[in-house]
């Protein structure tokens, strides 16, 4: 199956007027919600955001909240003690800047974003994916998966910044920008981990890993 095969089947299938399914009233507590859903799912994240935006929407509300005030809202999160430790610093150097809810132009970037606390290469792709519109490819979970399963990476591509380099490659630049929409989204409700549900997926003519599993 080809990319191109790929998302030509299953773009329609998708709602793109979503962007992301992380709850989030603005640009930075996007950032902070991309940061918390890192070896965590939305869903888990998505329990305890609205309550912790509420309280601190901007970088100077996080600091008023306070690192302990922080962990007990993300409690339930794993890795939540490292995690409020960076979204901290975060507000810290935002709120330096007296930036409020709004990233500046100059953060409109993957290597700017990366200079922040807490924000490695996926979570800058998926902040810039989302937000700006950047052609970048956050590699999480179900990208990874099924980029391997469906043969477009190799074994060797054992790493999400592998996975990002051989898919930017061998992706079609036109379906660069929501590549890491669909691909989510396809994953977390069509081509699952664990039985995935080939009946009533778009690309299933095309998918060498259904004619895998039913031989």
């Amino acid at each position: 199956m080809t990319p191109a095969q790929y998302f030509d089947a299953v773009i329609p299938t998708v709602d793109m007027t979503i962007r992301s399914e992380l709850y989030h009233t603005n640009e930075f507590n996007f950032a902070v919600a991309v940061i918390l859903s890192a070896q965590a799912t939305d869903k888990k994240v998505n329990e305890v955001t609205p309550e912790l935006f509420r309280v601190a929407p901007t970088p100077q509300k996080m600091l008023n909240l306070g690192i302990d005030g922080l962990k007990e809202h993300i409690r339930v999160i794993s890795f939540f003690n490292n995690k409020a430790k960076n979204i901290i610093a975060l507000a810290e150097i935002l709120a330096a800047e007296n930036i409020t809810d709004t990233f500046p132009e100059k953060y409109h970037n993957r290597d700017e974003l990366m200079k922040l606390p807490g924000i490695g290469q996926k979570t800058a792709n998926v902040v810039c994916n989302v937000l700006w519109g950047a052609p970048n490819i956050g590699v999480d979970t179900h990208v990874f998966r099924n980029a391997h399963r469906y043969g477009w990476v190799s074994d060797s591509d054992n790493t999400p910044e592998k996975v990002e380099t051989k898919l930017l490659k061998k992706i079609p630049r036109e379906y660069h920008p929501v590549v890491n929409h669909v691909m989510v989204l396809h994953g977390r409700y069509v081509c699952k981990a664990v039985k995935p549900n080939c009946e009533i997926c778009a690309a299933a003519e095309f998918c060498p890993f259904r004619k895998k599993i039913q031989k």
